[in-house]
């Protein structure tokens, strides 16, 4: 077969379908993109060069010859049928679609945005590859998109098949920082049979870019071989909170008048419930908190600081994080020269903002500046005790 090359039409040798060449995975693999604009990544010995538009038409045959020798030959069903007078455009059958294979227990919604290392064993330079995860009976509609300030840009949209994963794109470090703050969105239903209907799914979440540097970021799982980073977008029909603070609802809950509920919850905290909440995350395997070359690093990103998010509004996380600030710079106040890099991502900049002006106005006499952007990203920053 002559070499491919991106443009060609292939059709695929064990199945129906085919499409256009849209680009190369490594030495074995062809991206084929379908009328559909799909790319399928298929290996280069399953797909053959055709000249026709018409990819459903060809019907792989294994035969034996006498020698034992096995050949693959293709037959044209349709060409055969139009030599017939007889034939009748008409009567040519639909397109096949396979059945879905159903498991016990897919009825739920599960689904997965997962990041792959191309080289797990060089963490520090490799590339990265996204795949999403429909670990259901359902198809899933969805949409990837990030943050571009105020607006979004879109950076992946598919049909994915029931329990089945599929491959989006290929990156490297120098867009971490594009993708921060991320969206996904999943209509879910079922084709050629009746389904519950399952509420549509839009998940705002962030992305820290600093685990991409971190070896134990990913784990063994259940549907890669290799190590992965798994982002949960809905398990068992359950949406995560989002770990996204909305600038717009932010400012409404703290002038909101207070329910009872949030003035009890006000009085336990200020019984000392905000201290045992610090303890507790601190004891949880030194995670928000690290030394590195001198340097003490705190990680303020809620999931990593609470234990649960359970009954909180995003003005009981700030005060949260805002308050595991305050006790770090009090607990470090007589380390003269003490360096103490906050991590606080970047989206939104709620925390951002709140943090700097504590800095300005409460800690006036400490330096501040933006943390080392290789190491931290662009949403962390560095405090100098003086």
């Amino acid at each position: 077969m002559n070499k491919l090359k991106i443009g060609d039409k292939v059709r695929f040798l064990s199945e129906i379908g085919g499409g256009r060449v849209a680009g190369f995975k490594g030495n074995n693999l062809v991206l084929v993109e379908d009328e559909d604009g799909f790319q399928i990544p298929t290996p280069i010995n399953e797909v053959v060069k055709v000249d026709t538009n018409d990819y459903n038409i060809a019907k792989v045959h294994t035969i034996e010859n006498k020698q034992g020798t096995k050949e693959v030959t293709t037959s044209t069903k349709s060409a055969a049928k139009e030599e017939d007078e007889d034939y009748d455009p008409a009567d040519r059958p639909l397109s096949y679609r396979r059945p879905v294979e159903e498991r016990r227990g897919g009825d739920v919604l599960s689904a997965y945005l997962a990041f792959v290392p191309m080289d797990v064993k060089q963490i520090s330079s490799t590339n990265f590859e996204t795949y999403f995860v429909n670990d259901s009976n359902y198809y899933m509609r969805f949409t990837y998109l990030v943050a571009e300030g105020a607006n979004w840009r879109l950076r992946a949209t598919a049909e994915v098949e029931p329990n089945t994963k599929l491959f989006i794109e290929e990156f490297g470090r120098e867009v971490l920082n594009e993708m921060e703050r991320a969206c996904v969105q999943i209509i879910a239903y079922k084709r050629d049979k009746s389904f519950i209907l399952k509420p549509t799914v839009n998940l705002q979440f962030r992305i820290d870019p600093v685990k991409f540097y971190k070896l134990h970021t990913f784990q063994e799982n259940d549907f890669f071989e290799a190590p992965a980073m798994l982002i949960t977008i809905v398990e068992n029909d359950v949406i995560p909170r989002p770990l996204v603070i909305d600038a717009k609802q932010l400012k409404q809950e703290m002038f909101a008048p207070k329910t009872s509920l949030e003035q009890e919850r006000e009085q336990r905290t200020n019984d000392g419930g905000m201290v045992r909440r610090y303890e507790n995350a601190q004891s949880k395997g030194k995670a928000m908190e690290k030394r590195k070359n001198d340097t003490l690093v705190v990680d303020l990103h809620a999931h990593v600081i609470l234990e649960t998010q359970a009954g909180m509004s995003a003005a009981d996380i700030l005060d949260y994080q805002l308050d595991v600030f305050r006790k770090t710079l009090e607990e470090h106040k007589n380390e003269k020269g003490a360096k103490i890099v906050f991590i606080h991502g970047k989206g939104e900049g709620v925390l951002r903002r709140s943090i700097l002006n504590e800095l300005k106005y409460k800690y006036k006499k400490y330096t501040y500046q933006d943390a080392s952007f290789q190491e931290y990203g662009y949403g962390a920053t560095q405090v100098t005790i003086h």
